[in-house]
């Protein structure tokens, strides 16, 4: 996972990457907003969902301490990252901000 996430990350088109686990309540209301997220927002975004308890190894790395975290990639770089839940408009905002 460790080296295809690198590759996933290293995209001119930015890559919000959702840290969440499957026992974290506002993870689950995290999930249909990312939906509606790449919904909207089509190909000018990707999306990806990283479960903690299974990638600890890249949780680690990017010092993800609590969720939902979310980070905002883009060509392999950190732009953005935020802990809690973020609404649909919000997230719109930050992708097209650094897009």
């Amino acid at each position: 996972m460790k080296s295809s996430f690198s590759k996933i990350i290293d995209s001119e088109t930015p890559v919000l990457v959702g840290f969440y686990a499957d026992w974290c309540g506002p993870c689950k209301m995290l999930g249909p907003i990312l939906k509606q997220v790449k919904d909207e927002m089509g190909e000018a975004v990707k999306i990806v969902k990283i479960d903690v308890d299974k990638n600890q190894s890249i949780a680690a790395k990017y010092q993800v301490r609590g969720v939902p975290t979310m980070l905002l990639f883009k060509n392999g770089k950190q732009l953005w990252r935020q802990s809690g839940v973020l609404q649909k408009n919000d997230l719109i905002q930050i992708v097209k901000s650094h897009a």
